[in-house]
């Protein structure tokens, strides 16, 4: 039997940091072995909120793909591609748009929330309100079983299965309505405690040489009410001890019992983590800066996963045509 269809993107919006991994490329890579997947670098989408200032744009294309191989996804096992290459996806963007209710687009969530927190930004435009249909089209277009989403992105996916829905009632079935993949993520915060997130400066990203990781780790946050190196700690509060539940397993608990009895400090805490992280960081580190010594053999790479999804793509748009009638 055929494998199931897997679809999901990244906006190239910067370099992945270690909460992009633990809260989806970790899943990504595993899903290869089980999954037919089709992983996608969402330069269209990064211009709903981004569209006044894309010069960085070809360099964080090239840098994500870099990423995304350093990270485990393969052009081998996966579709690897460049949303911008695939022109289906524009013009199922513009078909679907036809056909979807405004009111859909305005209930969004990450519509009204972004309006209210990107407020340096101009984004009352009519693509950061269509994005939905663009996502669909992005799922869509490759008729995916499964898109894997946490509980938060289940609103986004439930638009795009009612934009399905909608299209087949109308036109016929064409399209499966795809199904969430509900992934437990691994969540790391940032340096300061909040959410690890580029636009609080607060990242551990794999463009980091070992030099900056260890000096990030030594600037983290820890339990503000511990003064002293005996006091007792509160490590449920602390982001050195967050990180040493991922990277420091075995040792978690006794790190734990060490900080609340105050018999180790914040210091040794912070160099124990250190030499855990770096363990993990380095080789993805290390395989990055290759690749991104051949970018031309990224871009070719790009092409081809490219060409790939373009291929089937214009099969589900021609389907799509027909249905609509459009046409000879």
């Amino acid at each position: 039997m055929s494998k199931k269809i897997i679809l999901s993107g990244a906006r190239p919006t910067g370099d992945i940091h270690l909460g992009n991994y633990f809260g989806a490329l970790e899943n990504w890579v595993r899903l290869q072995d089980s999954y037919d997947c089709h992983f996608f670098i969402a330069d269209w989408h990064a211009l709903t909120t981004g569209y006044a200032d894309t010069a960085g744009l070809p360099e964080y294309t090239i840098s994500l793909m870099a990423d995304f191989m350093a990270c485990g996804l393969d052009p081998e096992r996966s579709v690897l591609f460049l949303q911008s290459q695939v022109m289906e996806h524009a013009e199922l963007f513009l078909l679907f748009s036809m056909l979807t209710p405004l009111p859909w687009l305005e209930r969004c969530p990450t519509y009204k929330d972004q309006l209210s927190q990107l407020k340096d930004k101009d984004i009352t435009t009519y693509g950061f309100l269509g994005y939905p249909c663009l996502q669909a089209a992005d799922i869509l277009a490759y008729k995916a079983d499964f898109v894997p989403v946490g509980e938060d992105q289940l609103p986004h996916l439930e638009l795009t299965r009612e934009i399905a829905r909608r299209f087949n009632f109308l036109y016929g079935p064409v399209f499966p309505e795809p199904q969430p993949l509900l992934t437990k993520s691994r969540v790391l915060p940032g340096t300061d405690g909040r959410k690890m997130s580029k636009s609080y400066n607060n990242t551990i990203s794999f463009a980091d040489p070992p030099d900056v990781v260890r000096k990030k780790v030594m600037s983290m946050v820890t339990d503000p009410a511990r003064i002293r190196k005996n006091d007792p700690g509160h490590p449920e509060v602390c982001s050195v001890y967050a990180f040493h539940k991922i990277f420091s397993p075995d040792e978690v608990d006794d790190i734990g019992d060490q900080c609340r009895a105050g018999t180790i400090g914040c210091v040794a805490c912070k160099k124990k983590l250190q030499e855990k992280l770096l363990a993990f960081h380095e080789p993805i580190h290390a395989k990055r800066a290759r690749l991104l010594q051949d970018k031309s053999g990224l871009q070719a790479l790009i092409a081809a996963g490219s060409a790939k999804a373009r291929t089937q793509a214009a099969a589900t748009l021609a389907e799509t045509r027909r249905a609509m009638n459009l046409g000879t």
